[in-house]
């Protein structure tokens, strides 16, 4: 029988494991990474051909590559939820400035694509837009939008996001 606290660190993983596998096929692979910044791009009409666009998917390959090297234990080129919660979880438990490194680039470009004033940071309507392409619920994206304004302001740091974005992943009850 499971605990409560065992079922709430299954759904946290859940969770997790979700906002990666970006088509709900059951795995997490390359694909959904390129669906993530197609969807990006499209919801603040950027081009993937522009250099903006092009950082985006150089991002998002490179934070795949960093996934299944730390997640997929069999090679296949694609992360089930099973190799997700024995290898990822675990290993980026241990590895939190790793897995910084993985994702900054991808969430450098997706910073530069949110920033429609071009001023370096990002507004919390514009977190959330960015959030809800890449598939985060709409009540849930707008929470997460105002929790990352830190000083209340209206706008979102790049440097908070990353924090916030690894704790995410790396934070398990």
């Amino acid at each position: 029988m499971n605990s409560p606290e065992s079922a709430e660190y299954e759904r946290r993983v859940a969770a997790r494991f979700a906002s990666f596998d970006q088509d709900g096929n059951g795995w997490i692979d390359r694909e959904d990474f390129s669906t993530a910044a197609a969807a990006l791009l499209s919801e603040f009409d950027t081009t993937a051909r522009c250099d903006k666009g092009q950082a985006l998917y150089g991002g998002a390959e490179a934070l795949w590559q960093g996934l299944a090297g730390i997640a997929d234990v069999d090679g296949d080129q694609r992360v089930t939820r099973q190799e997700f919660v024995g290898g990822a979880l675990k290993r980026l438990r241990d590895r939190t400035t790793g897995f910084t490194e993985i994702a900054r680039p991808f969430l450098h470009a997706a910073f530069a694509v949110a920033d429609t004033a071009g001023v370096g940071t990002v507004s919390v309507p514009d977190a959330e837009r960015a959030l809800r392409a890449l598939g985060v619920s709409p009540g849930v994206a707008a929470d997460v939008a105002v929790s990352l304004d830190d000083d209340a302001d209206g706008r979102i740091t790049e440097p908070d996001a990353v924090t916030a974005f690894t704790a995410y992943f790396t934070t398990m009850p």
